[in-house]
């Protein structure tokens, strides 16, 4: 007998949502899923909502609480603004709910534990969506470096160099903050944490902390950071760090936001008789040894929804739960808590373009992440003019 579609419950439908409105419609194309319910500001139309079924067999609410109990989904895919995840995730888990929650899964590491405690008490899980965790690349990384292929491990170091435009942090009110005052100004602020290390390059930090077998909060030993900010936001857009795992291994990253060009990110598993080169956005590898041929190789993924649902009907391990996003929360909570990012002067960067298509460009950029990746450095270690003597003191955990 063909089993029931699972029903599901989206919270965010556009942004990064409408990625997930397209793998809901190949998955209720497979009857796999049944869409029940849509939380959004403002309803989606009908053309939005399309290959869902029937557009009025789909209730919408802004207010997520009441849509959870008349819907009674048994997964919620949540995809909403960094601040959000936490307390929509709980609520989720607290209404019978599991959950795929969108990258970063929590600004702080107090809103991580308070969600694997909320976890704990429903007994419901959660799935993160660093969609690397899916690619059959990292763990064929993994197992090349337990083989020994590239000898005894040295290091990992990761680059990532992306353009962003000023529409980049005018699509949304949090967008380039560290903190934000939700309705106006009449709450508190919130953390948001909205950094280039800690938002769009996560997965590059999250998949290098994988492939170091670090991946969990207690993992990590110790976190050096540099930030630095081009663009006139709170947040940093240009930073590296270096993480210390409790094995001793060094994690570095360095990203940036104000790019020559546009690249896919990669990151380097360096070993004392090799080195790997994971990209883990197309997922293949590059294996590269003295006296041997370099060989690239090329795997599937599997995608984090399926593998929840995987989860659910047959207990099939999980690729991407929670505490697997500890080591990241790490850093997370290290970023929230440093100095404010170091306001680079306009004589370090230049414009292109202008007013919404504007962008800010660090000469020389590209190249410093990928020597940082290379050599496991800080950018201040580089000889980097801008980057002298900004060094943070290493955070160590509790």
């Amino acid at each position: 007998m063909r089993a029931q579609p699972t029903p599901v419950v989206l919270v965010g439908g556009r942004g990064y949502g409408r990625t997930h409105l397209a793998n809901l419609r190949r998955l209720t194309d497979t009857g796999r899923v049944r869409v029940v319910g849509v939380c959004d500001q403002a309803p989606l139309m009908a053309h939005e909502l399309e290959g869902l079924g029937p557009f009025d067999s789909i209730v919408q609410s802004a207010d997520l609480t009441p849509l959870l109990t008349r819907t009674q989904p048994s997964v919620a895919v949540i995809s909403t603004p960094l601040h959000t995840h936490v307390p929509l995730a709980l609520s989720a888990v607290r209404a019978g709910a599991h959950v795929l929650v969108e990258k970063p899964p929590a600004p702080s590491l107090a809103g991580f534990r308070q969600l694997a405690a909320g976890l704990a008490e429903s007994g419901r899980v959660c799935q993160v969506g660093f969609q690397s965790f899916g690619s059959e690349a990292v763990h064929a990384v993994r197992r090349l470096v337990a083989d020994g292929a590239i000898g005894r491990p040295v290091g990992i170091g990761g680059a990532g160099a992306w353009v962003r435009e000023a529409r980049y942090y005018a699509r949304s009110p949090w967008a380039g903050h560290r903190r934000f005052k939700t309705d106006d100004g009449a709450r508190a602020a919130v953390d948001v944490v909205d950094g280039v290390l800690t938002n769009p390059l996560a997965h590059a930090l999250a998949t290098a902390l994988r492939v170091a077998g670090s991946d969990r909060e207690q993992d990590v030993a110790a976190v050096e950071l540099e930030l630095y900010r081009a663009h006139d936001i709170e947040a940093d857009d240009t930073s590296c760090v270096r993480v210390t795992t409790a094995l001793g291994t060094k994690v570095t990253l360095a990203a940036t936001l104000c790019a020559e060009a546009n690249s896919a990110p990669y990151i380097f598993v360096h070993g004392e008789a090799g080195r790997i080169t994971l990209h883990y956005t197309e997922d293949r590898i590059l294996l590269e040894r003295p006296g041997h041929e370099a060989e690239r190789l090329t795997y599937p993924r599997t995608d984090l929804l399926d593998n929840l649902l995987e989860h659910l009907r047959d207990g099939t391990d999980l690729l991407s739960p929670l505490a697997r996003s500890g080591a990241f929360t790490r850093v997370v909570e290290s970023v929230r808590t440093a100095a404010d990012p170091v306001r680079l002067a306009p004589g370090v960067w230049h414009p292109v373009g202008e007013g919404p298509h504007e962008r800010r460009v660090i000469p020389g950029v590209d190249a410093l992440t990928d020597e940082s990746a290379r050599r496991l450095a800080l950018f201040s270690e580089l000889g980097t003019p801008w980057a002298k003597a900004t060094v943070s003191e290493a955070v160590r955990p509790h």
